[in-house]
């Protein structure tokens, strides 16, 4: 009994005019009319990785000790507020021991007032810090608990990956590979295809930017000894000395030094936007900068009460510029200075992408060279194209006539493979097209499978029709246990491997998808169409 196959050839033609055109074209549908050559359109569409068309590879960490000491002179700021809307006398706040972050002391509490301060510190600190003391000496320690250190070091680390993330799309660079690096503590892997110019990667992905506005205590001063010595030799717990320009605007490279308060106004974080620009006027290049409304208030709550007073712009812990505080700033201004270009073009990009919440080092970094990549590509594809050819010919000379149906079934398998991916704009690395390959030998096991049960039912004596039934019937369970088994593997692959492997896992999966289509179903329509056509008697070509 023939079958009517019309629509099962319809749904193959229109799978492999959708996939070819998803291969050549992609989603690009304006450029049909190019005259770029096939090859080309076929390449536009899928992006090539860092193993193949060069980049940069760079291995970080993230110095989470720096997010900690930030937490901690927050808190510090905000204990010796508390204490002092509670009435509570002490002599100073301070962190004794630098190597200790964590750790916060309060000194000089009045005896009588131990009571009232441990509230204090009880009440609003104890959620996050163990807080110990208020003996006789009038200490207490106010030490971050460790659960809550981790958590900060973590979300240091996460908050560090998106910082990263949101530079490197300025960069414009395609499919980049940026996440958490499993084999050392805070660490952090970038990949960038197409990025040859690894000092500018550098400028633009580790300079911490860390933009503050710090209260003037003193200053300028020739030198340190100066400065200490204009507050008798001994520096407040709350105050800190900052290097930075002579001669603030006029370009000169003279170094002094100024007192600031330890804790900004305003920090890194606390900005929303920021633009380049020039002064109209004086030709000095400028950022014009915007607040988050709660950093907004809280520098129109600073400037009303410090009209007169001197405020420092601080950039990469040097003070760029010293502004006079002549009326109450709400949420935007416009930072000065003796900035080059680049200097303020990076300054723009690090505000809006937001401030590294820590410094960062480097642990590894090198360039894959093109030529590199452009050998790896010619091997590879030599690989495939050596494989799929020798393939072809083992199923012609092997399987006769149905060889022809094995080859048509792969051919299309590889159609469906370019086409996803120029659909998906999927990455392929070096690792991709072993997936490639690895992908064509599970569909000649496929048909390898289906095409020697077909023999043993026609040895078995049962007619053309009926062995080709039973042939597919009992061979789908077998492969179908095969790929599930496979793309199971290649799951594990994409949830924990790097870029690289990843990439194997996507076209692995895929590839594995669109076989199971090719081997099943095509090449059964095949069959089936040459089984119609058989005279009375005849065999199949197997």
């Amino acid at each position: 009994m023939k079958k009517n196959l019309k629509q099962k050839v319809v749904i193959i033609f229109g799978v492999l005019i959708v996939f070819l055109y998803g291969a050549f074209f992609g989603f690009d549908a304006p450029n049909l009319g190019g005259s770029d050559p096939l090859l080309k359109k076929l390449t536009r569409h899928i992006h090539l990785g860092l193993d193949l068309q060069g980049g940069v590879h760079l291995i970080l960490q993230v110095q989470v000790k720096e997010a900690v000491n930030t937490e901690t002179d927050n808190t510090l700021a905000r204990i010796e507020q508390d204490l002092k809307a509670a009435k509570v006398s002490f002599s100073q706040v301070l962190k004794p021991d630098p190597t200790k972050p964590e750790l916060i002391r309060i000194e000089g509490v009045n005896p009588t007032q131990s009571g009232a301060a441990r509230e204090v510190l009880d009440s609003k600190y104890s959620n996050e810090y163990d807080v110990a003391g208020g003996g006789a000496d009038g200490a207490f320690t106010v030490t971050m608990k460790p659960n809550i250190e981790k958590a900060l070091d973590d979300r240091t680390v996460q908050n560090t990956i998106e910082v990263i993330r949101d530079r490197v799309d300025t960069l414009g660079v395609a499919e980049p590979v940026i996440q958490q690096y499993g084999l050392g503590d805070n660490q952090i892997l970038v990949e960038l295809p197409g990025i040859s110019d690894i000092d500018r990667v550098r400028t633009i992905i580790t300079s911490t930017a860390r933009l503050e506005i710090h209260a003037v205590e003193g200053g300028p001063y020739p030198d340190e000894q100066a400065a200490l010595a204009s507050v008798s030799g001994s520096l407040p717990p709350d105050q800190e000395l900052v290097h930075g320009s002579a001669s603030m605007g006029n370009g000169s490279d003279a170094d002094s030094v100024y007192i600031l308060k330890r804790v900004a106004i305003v920090a890194g974080t606390d900005f929303r936007s920021a633009d380049p620009g020039t002064d109209q006027n004086t030709g000095q290049r400028t950022v014009h900068f915007t607040l988050t409304n709660e950093a907004g208030d809280k520098f129109w709550e600073y400037t009303s009460a410090n009209v007169g007073h001197s405020m420092a712009v601080v950039l990469g812990g040097r003070v760029k510029e010293v502004a006079n505080i002549e009326s109450a700033i709400r949420d935007s201004g416009e930072i000065r200075g003796s900035f080059s270009q680049d200097e303020v073009t990076i300054l723009s990009k690090m505000l809006r992408t937001g401030a590294l919440p820590a410094s960062i080092n480097y642990l590894e970094d090198r360039t894959v060279g093109p030529s590199l990549g452009a050998d790896s590509i010619r091997n590879g594809i030599t690989a495939a194209v050596v494989g799929v050819l020798l393939v072809m010919v083992f199923m012609l000379v092997y399987y006769k006539g149905s060889g022809i149906n094995a080859d048509l079934a792969l051919f299309l398998n590889l159609v469906i493979l370019l086409g996803f991916m120029g659909f998906s704009g999927a990455t392929l690395t070096l690792p991709g097209i072993a997936g490639v390959i690895l992908t064509i030998g599970m569909g000649v096991d496929s048909n390898v499978l289906i095409f020697e049960r077909i023999r043993e039912e026609m040895r078995a004596g049962k007619a053309p029709s009926a062995a080709v039934d039973q042939g597919f019937a009992h061979a789908w369970t077998t492969i179908l246990d095969t790929h599930v088994t496979t793309i199971v593997s290649a799951a594990i692959l994409f949830l924990f491997g790097s870029g690289p492997v990843k990439g194997f896992a996507v076209t692995l999966t895929f590839g594995l998808a669109a076989n199971l289509f090719t081997a099943v179903y095509v090449s059964r329509v095949i069959f089936d169409t040459h089984v119609n056509n058989l005279k009375a008697g005849e065999a199949v070509s197997i």
